[in-house]
């Protein structure tokens, strides 16, 4: 199956713009959250970013702003950019309500690496996770637009799930090939991975909000491998610094019967094998 990549972003869009609302109903406390000086950031990307104070921080595939709106109360001055309309309208109403500032641009982020270089802006620091990489349809186009406007002695981040946690269902049985290529996978629509996560990307409350989620709208991943994506970035003329393996992942719930600390971590239970389920890379 194909499909024409100006058609799959207009379906991500849609699909992503349905699901804003489904999210956002599990996080009744989040304006108070962000208002009084909580971070919804977690350790492991603050410590790969460095410090923040005084720096520009691009971030991409930003959502609906929370974690750009903590990048500003470190210091940074930050500018969001998703292709969701109605997250960058909910990520604008957020900056409003909690005092703290962003510029939060909606765009393709092709378009806007591009507009950007054009432009001749450059960003200290350059920053996208947890879910981002599989909506590139081209790695080396997106990789190139980073390199193009990241500042002399610049840091670009990216913390992401391991390529490898995607091998697995979500009883934990080895059922899909190792992602490579790019390859296209078409969903049934964005879910509702808020609610799934029980509190885990809800660090101002959770509530149970909306139930049975349903996206009408199908969206379009591409499958990268890990080798992929640091070669990628390589191949751009960045530097890579470090490349770290974790074996929990960060907010998010992606299989059965894992265990949540304290610190919004999921772990796998004590009769599975650790694999690498998350994973921080630094360029330079």
């Amino acid at each position: 199956m194909t499909v024409d990549s100006g058609v799959a972003a207009e379906h991500n869009r849609h699909s992503w713009n349905a699901a804003v609302e489904a999210h956002a109903s599990h996080r009744p406390g989040l304006q108070h959250y962000l208002r009084t000086g909580g971070l919804t950031v977690f350790p492991e990307e603050l410590a790969l970013l460095g410090e923040m104070t005084g720096r520009s921080l691009l971030h991409l595939f930003c959502n609906t702003g929370h974690e750009s709106l903590s990048f500003n109360r470190l210091g940074a001055t930050v500018t969001g950019v998703d292709l969701s309309d109605a997250a960058i309208a909910y990520a604008r109403s957020l900056a409003e309500a909690t005092g703290l500032q962003a510029t939060f641009v909606q765009a393709d982020v092709y378009a806007y690496l591009s507009a950007a270089a054009h432009a001749g802006l450059s960003f200290d620091r350059i920053y996208c996770g947890y879910g981002a990489i599989c909506w590139l349809r081209d790695l080396a186009t997106f990789a190139s637009g980073v390199a193009a406007i990241l500042a002399p002695e610049g840091r670009f981040v990216l913390v992401e799930f391991h390529p490898t946690s995607n091998m697995f269902d979500p009883e934990w049985r080895l059922r899909y090939n190792y992602p490579h290529g790019g390859e296209l996978l078409t969903l049934d629509g964005v879910g509702d991975y808020v609610g799934a996560a029980g509190g885990g990307l809800s660090p101002g409350g959770f509530a149970e909000g909306v139930r049975d989620f349903v996206n009408p709208h199908q969206c379009h991943l591409y499958r990268w491998g890990i080798g992929e994506i640091v070669s990628a970035f390589a191949a751009a003329g960045l530097r890579i610094r470090r490349l770290q393996e974790f074996f929990y992942v960060n907010g998010e719930k992606p299989f059965a019967r894992m265990r949540l600390d304290d610190q919004r971590r999921y772990y796998p239970p004590d009769d599975v094998p650790k694999i690498p389920l998350m994973y921080g890379l630094v360029a330079e």
